[in-house]
């Protein structure tokens, strides 16, 4: 009898293993996630409502910053279609007007505070950036801008001093602009700040994007055939 029982549950747990191992079902397959393209880094084509020229050491092209309120009239910078956020980045510098005569003078003196805003075309602030540098001598230029009237061909007007800026831009937006606040001027006889509207803040140099491509646009769908009357059908309305 005990032969029977012990004979009896080894079959019994026999086929609860077999049942066991039948209705479970194996674990699902996981989707391999498909590999992002690398980040594309690329000079945008702006929109710079007031050039300043192309530099003659680096053949850089500089754009005045204007003060205002309208993003608009700043200068824009558009974005390519895209996925997540994107980085713009550029050079920011001071203006300075040089006169040989005045350094010779040792009369050349001054120190630049130079604000400016990244907008989004609603009028919504990104960021601000802040340059702040301090001139005494030709050396202390950036670099001349080609095109000017005078014997050496640059013009009076030159950047000084170099900010980096980096800003992340949210991936919902297609366009930013960058628009001029205030500019500081401090000389030996005085403080001076400038705000008025259209008035050239900074200058910027050296802009660059960096972005994760978006993906391509979904194919058109096919289009349907044109609905054909059949012969009967006119016939019966004749």
């Amino acid at each position: 009898m005990r032969r029977l029982t012990a004979f009896l549950s080894i079959v019994i747990l026999s086929v609860a293993t077999v049942a066991t191992a039948q209705t479970r079902r194996p674990p699902a397959r996981r989707a391999t996630p498909v590999p992002l393209p690398p980040p594309i880094t690329v000079a945008p084509e702006i929109t710079c409502p007031t050039p300043l020229g192309v530099g003659v050491t680096t053949g850089r092209s500089y754009c005045d910053v204007l003060s205002g309120r309208d993003p608009a009239g700043g200068i824009l910078v558009p974005l390519p279609p895209h996925r997540g956020p994107v980085t713009l980045t550029f050079d920011l510098h001071n203006r300075h007007t040089y006169s040989e005569e005045q350094v010779k003078a040792n009369r050349a003196y001054a120190r630049y505070t130079a604000v400016i805003g990244a907008l989004t075309l609603d009028n919504t602030l990104l960021r601000r950036a802040v340059v702040q540098s301090e001139f005494r001598k030709a050396s202390d230029l950036v670099e001349r801008i080609g095109g000017g009237a005078g014997p050496a061909g640059v013009k009076a007007v030159a950047p000084t001093g170099t900010e980096h800026v980096v800003i992340t831009i949210p991936e919902e937006e297609s366009q930013v602009s960058l628009l001029g606040e205030k500019l500081i001027v401090d000389r030996p006889e005085g403080s001076a700040t400038y705000a008025s509207a259209g008035r050239p803040i900074a200058i910027i140099s050296n802009v660059m994007i960096e972005y994760q491509p978006g993906p391509p646009p979904k194919p058109a769908p096919p289009a349907k055939p044109a609905r054909q009357t059949s012969s009967k059908s006119r016939y019966r309305s004749e």
